[in-house]
């Protein structure tokens, strides 16, 4: 599958202790995408940040180690697709009632090509 043109980049942000039936939360979300078809994603651990619920900075600093890392899932897709993520996603994150942030941009994909 190639994919060139227009689409949109959908962010999800999530904790790395966030869980869905005992799964870690992002990895039930690449496995749920991969199944309805979306063209890749990709899993980036931050060593700092915080969201709305946090009372405290979650750091990878070896004096202050946190294991509840903010998680950041990112997919690039045509709109089509990337909508039915959206929808897919908003139903696991209710599932899992944990705090989350999605956000959704617009982005002109110059490549897409699996290798040999």
């Amino acid at each position: 599958m190639e994919i060139k043109g227009s689409g949109k980049l959908l962010r999800i942000y999530v904790g790395a202790d966030d869980r869905l039936k005992g799964t870690p939360l992002f990895e039930a979300i690449v496995l749920r995408l991969r199944e309805i078809g979306l063209a890749g994603a990709t899993v980036l651990r931050g060593i700092e940040g915080y969201g709305a619920g946090s009372r405290v900075v979650h750091t990878a600093r070896l004096l202050r180690l946190s294991e509840d890392l903010p998680i950041l899932v990112e997919i690039v897709d045509s709109d089509d697709r990337i909508e039915q993520a959206v929808t897919a996603v908003e139903v696991m994150l209710e599932e899992a009632n944990c705090g989350s942030l999605m956000t959704l941009e617009k982005v002109e994909i110059i490549r897409y090509q699996p290798g040999d």
